[in-house]
């Protein structure tokens, strides 16, 4: 099973940058999308579907043209989650969820903390968001959870650690609940397989920052240890320019 993950920073903006015709050719058998920016009856859905994506589930925002996440699939799920039930969350449209037999996929989209109010914000989502994931795994043991989860985990994940060190993204209370999480009971699958540095899944529009390759990887694929040896392949796709992310990719064996 081939399993992407893309912050496409606006799904609509992205169709018109030629993301079905990267679409088809990357062929996954499920793609996690955030940050649509648009409600379902906005999105051209019948591109999809010719592209081979008959099931489609899309979770917005309350408020337009912000947030909101997407699951698009080749094979029919045998059950979609919308929310997480935490109002707080659901409001912004950030957690949508697909099961299949072994599997469970979820599009997670992490607020990023651009002012004082939205850090505190995306602080008390952290925890609520650990707290639903623990309680989650006891009946869905094998969690994909792929998305935007905005945080830097380790100096190697960023291009300038040191001026960076007071910015959110890569702030120490960040870092400390990502690493956390992850030894909550998940694989980083990127890291999995690629120790190396400057690979990176979010560049800034300012400064030439892509062309230069100064980014920051905040996408991740995060699989339960349960998954473990399941694990076939996971990398970043920094060749697809339809936004400021670039997509992610894991490959698991059923």
């Amino acid at each position: 099973m081939k399993i992407i993950s893309y912050n496409v920073n606006g799904i609509r903006a992205a169709v018109k940058k030629g993301f079905v015709d990267w679409l088809k050719a990357a062929n996954p058998d499920v793609i996690c999308i955030q940050e649509i920016k648009a409600l379902k009856e906005q999105v051209e859905v019948a591109l999809f579907e010719e592209a081979g994506y008959q099931y489609h589930y899309w979770f917005s925002a309350e408020k337009k043209g912000y947030s909101g996440v997407a699951i698009l699939c080749k094979e029919e799920p045998n059950h979609v989650e919308y929310g997480t039930g935490i109002p707080s969350m659901d409001a912004e449209g950030r957690n949508l969820r697909v099961d299949f037999d072994g599997v469970s996929i979820m599009s997670l989209y992490l607020p990023s903390g651009t002012n004082i109010a939205r850090l505190e914000h995306k602080l008390e989502y952290m925890a609520m968001f650990q707290a639903y994931v623990n309680e989650l795994k006891q009946a869905y043991p094998n969690l994909v959870i792929c998305g935007d989860y905005n945080i830097c985990h380790e100096a190697i994940d960023i291009h300038d650690p040191v001026r960076n060190k007071n910015v959110s993204g890569f702030l120490p209370v960040e870092r400390e609940w990502l690493g956390n999480f992850i030894a909550s009971g998940f694989i980083d699958s990127f890291r999995h397989f690629n120790k190396d540095p400057h690979h990176y899944s979010w560049w800034s529009y300012r400064a030439n920052a892509r062309a230069n390759n100064k980014g920051w990887r905040i996408d991740y694929a995060m699989v339960a240890k349960p998954l473990q040896e399941n694990l076939k392949r996971g990398v970043i796709l920094p060749e697809a320019k339809h936004s400021d992310h670039c997509p992610i990719m894991v490959e698991i064996e059923p």
